[in-house]
């Protein structure tokens, strides 16, 4: 197995639930809008974005709801509410894409990933996603199940 390549940027929230509960269709990379404790708190990795989601509203602006970032220990009376709505950072063009997907395809903005990029600055990265249904994940565990026991039984083998 070849050694993993290491990445530029430190991940701070990781969505795994999403591929499973989505489908996941194009994806895209947002800069949020936050606070000084927001970051530094972000800085100490205990951000969560399991349950959150995005939503563009009729002013064509994007909302991260629903994510918690704690208040940072050293923020005193400057400190942030931690499930406030933050506003994303995108082009129009790609604004205009998730808003269309959202209202006639109904389709759902997704956060995939939370991270630092080389430069420092706080990054997410959201994607259009579709929900599955329960058909559809039942089949992927058992194609999970499956491929683990093929290997197993490989292993055992040879």
């Amino acid at each position: 197995m070849a050694p993993k390549q290491d990445p530029n940027f430190k991940v701070v929230a990781d969505n795994r639930k999403a591929r499973f509960h989505y489908e996941i269709g194009e994806t895209f990379e947002a800069g949020i809008s936050l606070t000084g404790t927001e970051v530094k708190s972000l800085r100490t990795g205990k951000a969560t974005i399991a349950e959150s989601y995005c939503h563009v509203d009729r002013q064509g602006e994007a909302w991260l709801v629903n994510a918690n970032i704690p208040e940072y220990l050293a923020g005193n009376r400057f400190n942030h509410e931690p499930k406030r709505l933050r506003k994303l950072l995108l082009k129009k063009r790609e604004l205009a894409k998730l808003a269309q997907a959202v209202e006639r395809e109904g389709m759902t903005i997704v956060p995939l990933k939370l991270y630092f990029n080389a430069k420092g600055r706080a990054k997410l990265t959201i994607a259009m996603g579709r929900g599955k249904k329960l058909h559809d994940k039942r089949e992927v565990e058992k194609k999970r199940d499956w491929s683990r026991e093929k290997g197993r039984l490989m292993r055992d083998k040879g």
